[in-house]
């Protein structure tokens, strides 16, 4: 009877108590008492967001100016892991599945929604309808742009690099390692952590609501359903729950990265319809003046706070500030869907990629609808598009009634709407189970499906009772601690990055000794040799494991235990010395192909060989350093190389200001 009342998990009690004591409580409250809850919440969010935009404002700014620096800097080579790391997903599944989680649904919601809503809006009503539609689409792009994708840029970098570069596990509190050290272990990462996967989930439950609220409207509009009442929402929520457990079961490899392939090639589909039967012209040059604005405005935007404006400050509120705390509310969950993805990535690449990809298919995106719509409400419509604008839920299938195959595209909307929702849900669920777990390697299925239900009951529990709102402003209060947080973060990156810089810069000895002249026949006769795979295979047996073995025998006289180890195909070999609170030290060879160009097969001038392809020895270093030829070596050569190799992570080790990396990465085991 004991062991079935035991229940295998992988949850780390510091973190998932705290987090499910907080989560039911605030659900249960914002539920049982929604307007008083929504009320008291709504008067911490409005104080914020008046006295204290200018955190919001300041910070987003300097996450868009640190990455931009971080892109062009020396820094942008480093690796998001080993230097030899190489990427787990293909260009396209890496781009499509960061950037379904990262705008989802709000995509679909907001593209026709927002513009309609600047352009009815009566801070500018009163200007022409061209300035009204001009700053519409300007304000759109401010909001949908870069300043978004930077907030998860910063945090996505700070957990993929201390994660898979620092051998940390990837969680919001690796991120702090470089102030906290060892602290992070304790009480101060599990807040951290409950602070992540409270608002992780406070997000999805909002937007598992509101979203729901969408495709019921739709299908509504569409006469599938008689109804928009609860009772069609248990169904599609009880759906839609279902399929994105079953994807997060699957893991990313299959679930996720499937759905976001498919759904990033249906919204292409979408689009391009849009663009094709929509004013063409009209869209094309809407977006390319559109896009001059933004960059000709970029920094008044970035640093304006309307301080001058005071007819215009609520709409500042309610539209610039509320994104940037949604934003930043987000970002811990989509920074750990991004981080967890981009293993193998340069720091260049995975800036290039998050801040300039997915902004720009939300420009062209929020274009085509946007602009669509502004121009069928003006042209054709005769103002009735802006009448819903307060309808959010309706106006993007009310917008489609003016393009024709109005319901066959009703339908591929609804489908993506889905497709969107199950992404954002199952990656969702991925990650908040890692956080409970703190990113255990394997967790029972039956927990990634907990998250999934418990999603599925306060969201419904919440729409039922009229708490979405009172929460969604909970994830908005909680956004301003965090945008301190995740400040911290950037100096924790600049620590770090410094001290990984120098590591890998760190020259060797002044006591180097050059060669002698004294081999230079043999030497000769090796550089304009090729050999082959027995050759260097033989030149490994002999020369370096000779030397590796005076070598292990000269550190047992002085008191250190050094392993040789070895394997075949290919044939390698290395000296090692472990240590217990540093990383390894280790110095291998292992024979390396290389292909040979065509034309120096047919060279008259160089000794013949039969094939394309020589083989060489090559160095390999415990810290994924690059290596280098040794074929020219004697062994006393190599011996001295291995020497001036240990001299260099003695004086590295015994560095104070080093402890931090050298004492966080896994020791390495030869493959």
């Amino acid at each position: 009877m004991s062991n079935l009342l035991k229940i295998n998990t992988t949850f780390s009690r510091g973190v998932t108590i705290p987090s499910l004591i907080f989560i039911i409580s605030i659900c249960i409250l914002s539920a049982v008492y929604p307007n008083v809850t929504e009320d008291l919440l709504n008067t911490i969010k409005e104080f914020i967001f008046v006295n204290l935009n200018w955190v919001y404002v300041w910070s987003v700014t300097i996450f868009v100016i640190f990455l931009v620096y971080l892109m062009f800097s020396k820094y942008g080579n480093i690796k998001l892991g080993k230097n030899d790391s190489k990427p787990e997903y293909s260009f396209f599944s890496w781009v499509s599945m960061l950037f379904a989680a990262g705008m989802g649904i709000g995509l679909m919601y907001f593209s026709v929604a927002e513009p309609m809503q600047h352009y009815s809006n009566e801070i500018f009503s009163g200007s022409h309808y061209v300035n009204r539609a001009k700053s519409a689409q300007l304000y759109t792009f401010f909001h949908w742009g870069i300043h978004a994708w930077a907030i998860y840029g910063i945090v996505g970098l700070s957990l993929a690099y201390f994660s898979y570069r620092y051998k940390l596990p990837l969680s919001l509190r690796s991120c702090l390692y470089p102030l906290l050290k060892n602290k992070i272990n304790g009480r101060w990462g599990n807040a951290i952590d409950v602070f992540a996967l409270c608002s992780t989930f406070f997000g999805i439950t909002t937007t598992l609501g509101f979203g729901v609220v969408q495709i019921n409207s739709g299908l509504q509009i569409l006469n599938i359903v008689p109804d928009n009442s609860f009772t069609y929402q248990v169904i599609i929520v009880s759906i839609l729950v279902t399929l994105s457990i079953i994807s997060a079961v699957t893991g990313v490899d299959k679930g996720v990265k499937l759905l976001s392939n498919i759904n990033i090639v249906s919204v292409v589909v979408l689009l391009l319809f849009v663009l094709a039967l929509g004013p063409t012209v009209y869209l094309i040059g809407s977006f390319t003046e559109g896009l001059g604005s933004y960059i000709n405005n970029f920094f008044n935007l970035t640093f304006g706070t309307h301080v001058y404006e005071e007819e215009t400050l609520p709409w500042f509120y309610n539209w610039t500030i509320l994104y940037w705390a949604w934003w930043i509310s987000w970002s811990p969950y989509v920074g750990l869907f991004i981080a967890k993805i981009s293993k193998g990535r340069t720091i260049r690449e995975f800036i290039a990629a998050v801040l300039i990809l997915p902004t720009m298919f939300n420009f062209i995106w929020m274009s085509v609808f946007g602009n669509s719509a502004i121009w069928f409400d003006l042209h054709i419509a005769n103002g009735a598009l802006s009448t819903l604008a307060d309808n959010p839920d309706a106006l993007m299938f009310r917008f489609l009634e003016y393009l024709p195959l109005t319901r066959v595209i009703s339908f591929l909307v609804i489908a993506i709407i889905i497709i969107f929702f199950v992404t954002s849900a199952d990656s969702g669920i991925f990650v908040m189970n890692g956080i409970a777990t703190r990113n255990a390697s394997v967790s029972p299925k039956w927990q990634t499906a907990a998250w999934g239900i418990l999603l599925a009951v306060m969201a419904l529990f919440l729409l039922n009772a009229g708490g979405l709102t009172a929460l969604q402003s909970m994830t908005l209060v909680t956004a301003l601690p965090f945008s301190v947080i995740v400040l911290l973060f950037i100096v924790s990156l600049v620590k770090a990055l410094t001290i990984d810089r120098n590591y890998y810069e760190r020259d060797f000895s002044v006591s180097t000794v050059p060669w002698s002249g004294k081999f230079w026949k043999e030497r000769l006769k090796n550089i304009v040799s090729f050999n082959d795979r027995n050759s260097i295979d033989h030149f490994i047996e002999t020369t370096v494991k000779t030397a590796f073995l005076e070598l292990q025998g000269e550190f047992a006289g002085n008191g250190i235990e050094a392993k040789i180890n070895s394997s075949e195909n290919p044939k390698r070999i290395e000296i090692e010395i472990q240590y217990d609170r540093v990383n390894n030290f280790v110095y291998g060879v292992k024979n390396q192909p290389r292909m040979v160009s065509d034309y120096l097969l047919n060279e008259d001038n160089l000794p013949d060989f039969g094939e394309n392809r020589t083989y060489y020895p090559r160095s390999y270093f415990g810290d994924a350093r690059e290596g280098y030829d040794i074929r020219l070596f004697t062994k006393n050569e190599l011996i001295s190389d291995v020497i001036k190799h240990y001299e260099r992570f003695m004086e590295i080790i015994s560095e104070e200001r080093n402890e931090m990396f050298i004492s966080s990465n896994a020791n390495r085991r030869m493959k």
